[in-house]
């Protein structure tokens, strides 16, 4: 005998849930808490310290990046997803590996709520990593951004993280302001700050990448 739920009628749909407009941009400018994790490429270089098959390579240019999937934690765009290559190597030049680095410095900077100008030992070492599996799930506040995809339409994307410095870091993170004194460092220990909204507990989210498509982000 079959069972019939009222609820799931696959005749009528009337009672069904009305679509939502999840394809809407977040807004440029935007500041959100992401939770970042990476698509492994299988691609490793021990001699620049790429292990553990995070990076990819790109077939068509030769360059190397991190496809990184963001998604946003709290908030009214919660479980939003977006995605961004972050550049490790170009060859068409330094710049673009350059800019992968400010990217990921700054993330860690938001993470781990250390203040930019920090030049403090504790703050020197929060900025290290022993692998790129320290990037994978990395939580901290990030700015949306917008730009054109391969078919010419916009999409989000995430190119700028959010450091303590900002004046709206502390409200988002539920933590003291923090402000750097005398010789360009704060004077304080690193610590970790909580990875959402003050009192917002973090949703539970489906870690469901997409495929990466296009150009990286920052190529040159």
């Amino acid at each position: 005998m079959t069972s019939q739920c009222t609820s799931n009628n696959w005749n009528d749909f009337n009672d069904a849930e009305q679509q939502q407009s999840g394809f809407d941009l977040i807004p440029k400018g935007s500041i959100v808490p992401v939770r970042m994790t990476l698509k492994p490429g299988g691609y490793d270089d021990p001699s620049q310290g790429w292990s553990g098959g995070y990076a990819t390579q790109s077939f068509d240019t030769g360059s190397v990046y991190l496809a990184a999937e963001f998604v946003v934690t709290a908030g009214d765009h919660a479980k939003r997803k977006m995605w961004s290559n972050i550049g490790l190597h170009s060859q068409k030049g330094p710049t673009w590996g350059q800019m992968g680095r400010t990217f990921i410095r700054a993330a860690l900077n938001s993470a781990r709520n250390v203040h930019p100008q920090d030049n403090t030992p504790q703050a020197a070492a929060a900025r290290r990593i022993q692998g790129f599996h320290e990037l994978d799930g990395l939580e901290f506040l990030a700015r949306v951004d917008v730009e054109k995809d391969a078919k010419g339409g916009d999409r989000n994307v995430v190119k700028l993280a959010v450091e303590p410095d900002h004046p709206d870091y502390a409200k988002f993170m539920g933590v003291p302001s923090k402000a750097p004194t005398g010789g360009g460092t704060s004077g304080a220990p690193a610590q970790l700050a909580p990875p959402t909204y003050a009192g917002t507990p973090t949703p539970s989210v489906t870690q469901q990448r997409a495929p990466v498509t296009g150009k990286p982000m920052w190529a040159q």
